[in-house]
């Protein structure tokens, strides 16, 4: 994903959250999905899940239906999630990232970001943390 397809998703995300009226609302939530490749990893924050990092099957307003989903529990070795998704973490035996589910249903996303390919295999390399 190139850089005027991020500006354009974060464009077409803010209109959404300044027009609260969808009838009148200019974005188009399907131009945004269409930029959406489901064999790619993104990293998806939630309201108040926490961060998650895996496929999008399907995006719906703030529903992501996300396969090979992990929650991130804690992370060291970025100093952001955009860091994160352009170079994943520097300390992964540090992390926290829970074990992979099939899919999961986010239904309150805020933010998504593509991963590199770079971050892809850094992340899905973390151990999986388990009690």
């Amino acid at each position: 994903m190139n850089q005027n397809t991020l500006d354009l998703l974060l464009q077409l995300a803010l209109q959404q959250t300044q027009n609260k009226d969808t009838s009148t609302n200019n974005c188009n939530a399907d131009a945004i999905t269409n930029f959406i490749n489901t064999q790619d990893y993104y990293i998806v924050r939630t309201y108040s899940a926490g961060v998650f990092f895996g496929r999008i099957q399907s995006r719906n307003g703030k529903e992501v239906l996300l396969k090979d989903a992990r929650r991130i529990w804690k992370w060291e070795g970025a100093a952001s999630l955009s860091q994160m998704a352009n170079e994943g973490v520097k300390r992964p035996d540090d992390c926290k990232f829970s074990v992979a589910v099939d899919e999961t249903l986010i239904t309150e996303a805020i933010e998504i970001l593509p991963l590199t390919k770079v971050a892809e295999k850094n992340l899905n390399g973390v151990k999986a943390w388990t009690v």
